[in-house]
């Protein structure tokens, strides 16, 4: 005996609304990377006290190289704050706390998913160039497999951001085109 569309209505709406909820899940990743933010700190603080000791026994290129590894530390608190930011909204809910605060940045909220993806290689590609700089300074004359691999995987990077703008963009252009077509 078929069940009835009434039965099937309720089924449906059921599933639907476990399916909907099921974005909660989301949540405690971003407190998890909310707490690595903290545990990023710590480590930023432990590297400006120890920089900050030996600064006056450093020479330059040590003052560079610590500053660049600050920097790294900075870029991916920011990375991870936007993931946080950028994925809760897009994937769990709008953080309406957010929404009348005079500090609330001016791309929360209007950072989609293909945004988000090309955020997130920029910021990849901008950690990968540190890296780079670091090696490279710390190179001696000969460039090892390392390096070497790093190059490799930086160049991957910029490829694959290339690429998901080219494919953001045709995808973009193909959906005017459709939009222009009804």
């Amino acid at each position: 005996m078929e069940p009835t569309p009434h039965k099937r209505h309720l089924v449906e709406r059921a599933v639907e609304k476990l399916i909907f909820g099921s974005r909660w899940v989301l949540a405690p990743f971003y407190l998890g990377l909310s707490a690595s933010l903290v545990l990023l700190l710590m480590k930023f603080a432990q590297t400006f006290w120890n920089f900050s000791r030996q600064i006056l026994h450093s020479d330059s290129h040590e003052v560079i190289l610590n500053i660049l590894g600050l920097l790294d530390l900075t870029l991916l608190g920011n990375l991870i704050l936007l993931v946080i930011f950028a994925g809760y909204e897009n994937f769990v809910s709008i953080i309406e706390i957010a929404q009348t605060d005079i500090d609330r940045p001016v791309w929360m909220g209007n950072v989609d998913f293909s945004g988000l993806k090309l955020k997130l290689i920029g910021s990849l590609v901008a950690i990968s160039v540190i890296e780079l700089l670091k090696d490279f300074m710390n190179a001696a004359t000969v460039v090892g497999p390392g390096l070497k691999w790093r190059i490799a995987i930086h160049i991957t990077f910029i490829i694959s951001g290339v690429l998901f703008a080219a494919m953001d963009y045709i995808s973009e252009v193909a959906h005017a085109y459709g939009s222009k077509k009804k």
